[in-house]
């Protein structure tokens, strides 16, 4: 009997001390962070190399232009899309991308090809953001290239909401669910 009780002391006291322990241990040792990529986030399709940015630093309302090279690592032709992913402090992650080379919004990479591209943004909202070029394969996914952190400073610049874009969403939206539940409604239920 007094093994077993003395094995309930012995894990209380274990569970109590570990748990002090760590917030104390904790509250002393500087804290790490990272923005969360992950390694399946480089595609085994393409390969994002060279990446390079024209500036760390810039006002709202600045441009920030991504290059690189866009190397394909399999012999078939790819469709993909070029987008700029951005991590940061706060809310925001505004941009809005003003020019993209290859031009327009998707482009072919031949199989076992290098194909240079760029990206324009302008930043709309100040913050410490971690921005990387994203490339989105056709029936693949997206890949990241490795980033670099960039500070905007500066008002934020407001755009206008386009209603219209919202409102013709919002009918195509609705236009599926009637086709789902008319044609479908075993599914639903």
């Amino acid at each position: 009997m007094v093994d077993k009780k003395l094995i309930v002391v012995g894990l209380s006291v274990v569970l109590a001390l570990g748990t002090v322990g760590f917030n104390w241990v904790e509250s002393i040792l500087p804290t790490a962070e990272a923005h969360g990529v992950q390694a399946q986030l480089q595609s085994r399709f393409v390969r994002i190399e060279d990446e390079t940015f024209n500036r760390q630093s810039l006002q709202t309302g600045e441009t920030l232009t991504v290059q690189g090279k866009l190397v394909s690592l399999v012999e078939r032709d790819l469709r993909g899309w070029l987008s700029i992913f951005s991590e940061s402090t706060n809310a925001g992650n505004r941009w809005e991308i003003l020019a993209r080379d290859p031009p327009g919004n998707v482009f072919d990479l031949g199989g076992n090809n290098v194909l240079d591209y760029a990206i324009s943004a302008k930043a709309l909202e100040p913050g410490v953001y971690h921005v990387h070029t994203q490339l989105n394969v056709a029936q693949v996914g997206p890949g990241l290239g490795p980033g670099q952190t960039v500070v905007v400073e500066g008002d934020p610049i407001i755009k206008p909401i386009p209603y219209t874009n919202i409102a013709y969403q919002s009918i195509i939206i609705g236009v599926g669910y009637v086709i789902t539940f008319a044609t479908r409604p075993w599914q639903v239920i």
